[in-house]
């Protein structure tokens, strides 16, 4: 299932020495075909986690609600929201994967560098910028967030539903930008040229 242009120049996903479970589950498989297919490689952080498919699939419910389920938010907006973290985090595995997904949603291929570098140098909305604004506070700043920055988002035109799913992505964001860059995880080299 590994590609060797799915790792780095030195064949590895993460810096642990932790081999897959073998053999892997079915739906486990199903899924790796599954994005194979659809994306054209199996990201390397579903191969980071499959040592223990029971974390894995819980990886993969959370991303997969968050990320592609029903939301206010659109899957740009997540994506945007998954970038500016990363970019607080400076995560590079983050950074590469979800900037091409940015790339993707927007057709634009400035827009996930400026996201990676500045998000405030890109030509946002107002909405965007609120989003953002806050998704930043969140990781660099957690304790002074107050009712104003709620309210901010509200004035932006954000629900309270809304406000829960982008304090949600941002949040599993920054849970993932740690282990990723605790683990030394490399995104696939795909990533680079995809969407430009």
């Amino acid at each position: 299932m590994t590609r060797s242009s799915d790792t780095d120049a030195g064949g590895r996903v993460t810096a642990l020495a932790l081999d897959p479970e073998a053999p892997l589950d079915d739906d486990i498989e199903a899924y790796f075909a599954k994005c194979e297919e659809k994306l054209g490689l199996v990201p390397n952080v579903l191969k980071a986690y499959a040592f223990d498919q029971a974390k894995l699939r819980a990886f993969m419910e959370m991303y997969n609600d968050l990320m592609l389920g029903d939301s206010d938010l659109s899957k740009l907006e997540r994506e945007m929201i998954a970038v500016v973290v990363s970019s607080a985090n400076r995560c590079f595995y983050c950074l590469t994967a979800h900037g091409q997904a940015v790339r993707h949603y927007s057709g634009d291929p400035k827009l996930g560098e400026l996201m990676a570098m500045n998000y405030r140098a890109a030509d946002l909305t107002p909405r965007q910028t609120a989003m953002l604004d806050f998704a930043w506070v969140l990781t660099v700043e957690p304790h002074t967030v107050t009712e104003d920055h709620r309210q901010a988002l509200r004035d932006a035109g954000f629900s309270d539903r809304a406000i829960w799913d982008i304090a949600s992505v941002a949040g599993f964001f920054n849970m993932s930008n740690r282990v990723a860059t605790a683990v030394d995880m490399r995104p696939n080299e795909d990533y680079h040229a995809m969407s430009r």
